[in-house]
């Protein structure tokens, strides 16, 4: 069982560009539907369209964590790997899709004072 343990603290070690992975996910994937939870709370704004862009969010957000582990592997071992054009669409998708949820909820906070 410790062997296990610590070849994960190895691996960790090694690939010390990982860790804005877990911050990355902490941030972006957490703050974000937290801030929505008060938001839709006190301004009901969740529909089927806002649905589909949360989605589309999501997607994003798994493309963007997956993008970084490669990136921060290919770094490390210094291979020839062009990634940084998913790694961009993963940020548009992310970027694209908050965008479009802020612009619901403020036509929706405008519509009910």
């Amino acid at each position: 069982m410790s062997k296990k343990i610590g070849r994960g603290g190895v691996f960790y070690r090694e690939f010390t560009t990982l860790s804005v992975v877990h911050t990355h996910c902490l941030m972006v994937g957490m703050v974000l539907f937290l801030l929505l939870v008060v938001v839709k709370k006190n301004f009901h704004f969740v529909d089927n369209k806002v649905l589909k862009y949360l989605l589309f969010y999501r997607i994003g957000l798994n493309l963007t964590v997956v993008m970084l582990v490669v990136r921060g592997v290919v770094q490390v071992l210094s291979l020839d790997v062009s990634s940084v054009v998913l790694f961009g669409i993963a940020h548009l998708i992310l970027g694209i899709s908050m965008v479009l949820v802020l612009i619901l909820i403020r036509n929706c906070i405008k519509d009910s004072f």
